[in-house]
């Protein structure tokens, strides 16, 4: 039987929802290595909508989930319905979405609130010794939720960012595009992808190996 890794998004765009590039190399990764990806969404509104061509706020308002179907073709969970017991890893690709939509991090910083059905979530896989991965801006998620456990996180060399980690009650580790930063105690993995950039394939390596690691803590 295949594994069921879990892959939270929040919606469609790197602006404003889910960096669609981290989103559509995980699923190919979990795909190329015979899992099953079960696309995770909350099902609430973003907290603004981006035009990507200005870069500027429309005013419109969009689902999270309805957005997010767009990356997973229509094959999407609504996270309400999604437990540990289900998915036997979670990931979270990056994305302004991750500080806006699922927590308000862009906003607050280390004042941050997450979603609740996504802490608990986190929670659940933390408890269950399940593996989470951790992608771009995505870990201050991880950092606000399991603070308490000091997990070893990676935003790639941004100061300002990782000390918010910090302050959080995260360990930081500066690392490069094509590096990811393993938590073996708290079964995390993360690494910087967009955060440092420049391109697509210098994202996938790095991404690549989360998902292997990923893999190799679950035991496939």
């Amino acid at each position: 039987m295949r594994a069921k890794i879990g892959v939270m998004l929040f919606g469609c765009g790197f602006l404003d929802g889910s960096e669609i590039h981290e989103a559509t190399l995980t699923l190919l990764f979990l795909d190329q290595n015979g899992m099953e990806a079960v696309c995770i969404a909350p099902n609430v509104n973003q907290s603004d909508v981006i035009d990507h061509l200005t870069q500027k706020a429309t005013g419109q308002i969009r689902n999270v989930m309805t957005e997010a179907s767009r990356i997973s073709r229509g094959s999407i969970k609504n996270i309400e319905d999604v437990d540990a017991s289900g998915i036997d890893a979670l990931i979270f690709p990056g994305g302004f979405g991750a500080a806006k939509n699922i927590c308000d991090f862009a906003s607050r910083g280390v004042e941050c609130v997450v979603h609740p059905e996504v802490e608990r979530l986190i929670k659940e896989m933390h408890q269950a010794q399940k593996p989470l991965g951790f992608i771009c801006i995505a870990p201050v998620i991880a950092a606000k939720v399991l603070g308490s456990f000091h997990p070893e996180l990676t935003i790639g060399n941004d100061k300002a960012t990782a000390n918010a980690l910090i302050k959080m009650g995260a360990r930081h580790k500066v690392c490069m595009v094509d590096e990811i930063a393993v938590d073996e105690k708290n079964k995390i993995v993360s690494t910087p992808a967009y955060m440092l950039g420049p391109g697509i394939s210098c994202v996938a390596s790095g991404i690549e190996k989360l998902v292997l690691k990923v893999l190799e803590m679950i035991g496939e």
